[in-house]
């Protein structure tokens, strides 16, 4: 077993930080962090910053100059050793001549973990893996996921009361949460791929879904958005068509008119089978996603779409903002799910988290699947 040191450690926590730099711009790549070091002292950092762009390797090459020969490099994830849109950050490594490079994790591609590594040693180079690979892997928690299971991570944000309430018998939800926990889910939003909502939402909230608040002054990425919608009843004016959101929408109306005037309006559509429900076949929609450049999904809808999402097994996370207040049995559930008539019946969360936000209270719960 390698022993790191505490420098080790310390070099490796800042090219963490300088990772976390990227979580709303990166994306779909991981976030990565490097920091150059020479005598025990750091000479030069970086960090991948906007996907198709140089990679933290590169940046932080590019800032130690000629002091990067005899160096250690520390990396949070392992550099890459394919051409993609960019140079094999590998082989950047061996040609400024650095003499060790200390690696958080190996990429989880299992097409190409270990290449990376294995092309430094082959050079000479000294290459020590698995240093606070925990906390890197937690960062790149959706990457990870894509990689290994061919498909998105998937994660429900709810707003509700105390009494698990989302909005009143008339369908008034705005807001049950304060601003802090608001400003929250922009940032959740600005960190995903996309955002997955249905026609319902739309008709009933008319959101902007775009993530602004409390971001000032940090680079975000334009957010997706998907909405399920089988019959086609998308409104031409609606506010996520006219938020310079890339938005689509999944149907089973093949209405070519009416395909037309959205696509008119900026949006795309794609046509996809019912299931038994007629509703949008969700293990269609689930191929969507896979097949789309993303790691991460959002799912921001009502407690049809939520409850139908939770119960096909499609979600791997839950976020709860509980305000502290009661709406009432009239009021509308978080979900609508059929067929739960013992108590055996139960869908299990793991709690992850708990956490203060304003008045309110954040809740992370993982979905825990069958034995």
């Amino acid at each position: 077993m390698i022993e790191f040191s505490a420098n080790d450690n310390l070099f490796m926590a800042r090219a963490l930080e300088l990772a976390e730099k990227g979580q709303y711009s990166a994306k779909p790549n991981p976030c990565v962090g490097c920091v150059i070091v020479q005598n025990e002292q750091i000479i030069a950092e970086g960090w991948h910053q906007y996907a198709g762009e140089g990679h933290a390797e590169v940046h932080a090459l590019k800032a130690a100059g000629p002091q990067a020969k005899g160096a250690t490099a520390y990396v949070t994830l392992e550099p890459c050793s394919h051409h993609g849109k960019t140079p094999p950050c590998a082989n950047a490594l061996m040609d400024a001549g650095v003499k060790r490079v200390v690696v958080a994790m190996q990429d989880p591609n299992p097409l190409v973990s270990g290449q990376g590594v294995q092309r430094l040693r082959e050079a000479g180079i000294e290459v020590d893996v698995g240093l606070l690979a925990t906390q890197a892997q937690a960062l790149n928690q959706a990457f990870c996921h894509k990689m290994m299971h061919g498909v998105p991570w998937v994660m429900a944000k709810v707003a509700m009361s105390l009494d698990a309430k989302t909005a009143m018998a008339t369908g008034e939800s705005q807001w049950i949460t304060g601003a802090a926990s608001r400003e929250d889910v922009h940032r959740l939003r600005a960190q995903s791929d996309l955002i997955l909502t249905g026609i319902a939402t739309v008709l009933a909230d008319n959101p902007k879904l775009t993530a602004r608040d409390g971001l000032e002054g940090k680079p975000v990425q334009q957010v997706r958005v998907a909405v399920l919608d089988t019959a086609l009843r998308m409104p031409l004016d609606a506010a996520l068509l006219s938020g310079g959101l890339d938005v689509t929408v999944l149907t089973s109306h093949n209405d070519s008119q009416k395909i037309k005037a959205l696509k008119q309006v900026g949006c795309d559509v794609v046509v996809l089978p019912k299931g038994n429900d007629n509703r949008v076949d969700l293990s269609a929609v689930k191929k969507w996603l896979a097949s789309q450049s993303i790691n991460s999904v959002m799912v921001e809808a009502g407690a049809v779409l939520n409850g139908a999402m939770l119960s096909a097994g499609l979600l791997d996370e839950l976020i709860v903002y509980m305000a502290p207040s009661i709406l009432g049995q009239s009021a509308r559930g978080a979900f609508e799910i059929d067929g739960l008539a013992r108590l055996a019946d139960k869908i299990q969360l793991n709690l992850l988290s708990a956490e203060s936000m304003g008045e309110d209270f954040k809740l992370k719960y993982q979905i825990k699947r069958g034995s």
